[in-house]
């Protein structure tokens, strides 16, 4: 790091449940993510939920998780599971996707 600054990065990984697939859930989130700054991804599981990895600035993963409940306009989120995931700077992605 430059100068002896040290970037802060946390990470989430959510599962969110509810009417999320099907209704452009993961573009948006891909979106609003971009807007923040998050790098991760958001992918379908077979069960019909949207797991979600963000990882960032504090702040911005804190406000991009709680962004999660509202979605898309056609979706109807009824749970947002979240876990704190750990790391390492080169497991990342560079961006953010979905898949």
């Amino acid at each position: 790091m430059q100068g002896g600054t040290i970037n802060r990065m946390i990470c989430r990984k959510c599962v969110v449940s509810g009417r999320v697939q099907g209704v452009n859930y993961r573009a948006t989130a891909a979106r609003r993510a971009r807007e923040l700054g998050i790098r991760g991804y958001a992918r379908n599981l077979p069960d019909g939920t949207v797991e979600v990895l963000a990882c960032g600035e504090p702040q911005a993963v804190e406000t991009f998780v709680e962004w999660l409940w509202i979605g898309s306009s056609a979706s109807k989120v009824t749970s947002v599971d979240v876990k704190t995931v750990t790391y390492a700077e080169d497991q990342l992605p560079a961006g953010f996707s979905i898949g």
